[in-house]
């Protein structure tokens, strides 16, 4: 009589708290081992990205369209100052919105227009300089500063070996713990994320204090450039042997 081979069959769930995606599910195989496991990898941000809104507003669009343009003029000759190219910056659309009196009958009594603009410097010593002066010139309602990684892929890349690091070590263990020898990688998943730390110019925010308020430092000044951190999440289905 011929006895049953064993049949080894090891699935091992890693549930990834407040995970964003869901990790696609593999059925478990005879003699074989599925894991899940985060790596991560912290790079220096390489870009610091100035987000600023422009509106204006007047009794005709055309007009409230010449306010928003001078405006953006203005951001352009902050650009020029502190000798950078006025193309480092990019506009948006403009937006035209008519603006209504509702009593006693609905009018027209206005127009506003909005666009947004977008900087990005590498150089990160000039961002307390030109945050300042577009603080000063009041040509915006809000700004945020964030600082990112641009070339991505080799953090991604780094990310992703780190995290399939864990999830072979976790393999190998399964496998040592029940007898057997961890053999190739049959099946794997990858996920990457990006965290981004937003940091609100304290300048745009001091301008309701009054002219006579003391000058805020500068963001740089408060706020270092903090690493920019990559996760992965790797699933992975090995054979055993």
């Amino acid at each position: 009589m011929r006895s049953a081979c064993p049949v080894l069959a090891v699935c091992l769930i890693c549930v990834v708290i407040a995970s964003a995606q869901e990790h696609p599910s593999v059925s478990a195989l005879p003699n074989t081992v599925y894991v899940g496991a985060d790596g991560k990898f912290e790079a220096l941000p390489d870009t610091a990205e100035i987000q600023m809104n422009v509106a204006a507003q007047d009794d005709s669009s055309q007009a409230a369209y010449q306010r928003a343009s001078k405006d953006v003029e203005q951001v352009r000759q902050v650009l020029r100052a502190n000798g950078l190219d006025a193309k480092s910056a990019t506009v948006g659309f403009f937006s035209v919105q008519p603006l209504y009196e509702w009593k006693p009958k609905q009018r027209v009594i206005g127009y506003r227009v909005t666009t947004d603009i977008t900087l990005k410097l590498k150089d990160f010593s000039k961002i307390g300089t030109i945050t300042q002066q577009l603080a000063d010139a009041n040509v915006s309602e809000t700004q945020t500063l964030n600082y990112i990684l641009e070339n991505m892929d080799e953090a991604k890349n780094k990310a992703v070996e780190d995290a399939y690091r864990r999830a072979r070590n976790s393999a190998d263990t399964i496998a040592r713990a029940s007898g057997r020898v961890l053999g190739d990688l049959s099946y794997a998943s990858v996920d990457t994320f990006e965290s981004r730390r937003v940091i609100v110019p304290r300048m745009a925010r001091a301008m309701v204090a009054g002219p006579n308020a003391a000058a805020p430092p500068a963001p740089t000044e408060e706020f270092s450039p903090q690493n920019v951190t990559v996760t992965a999440h790797v699933n992975a289905l090995f054979n055993l042997k």
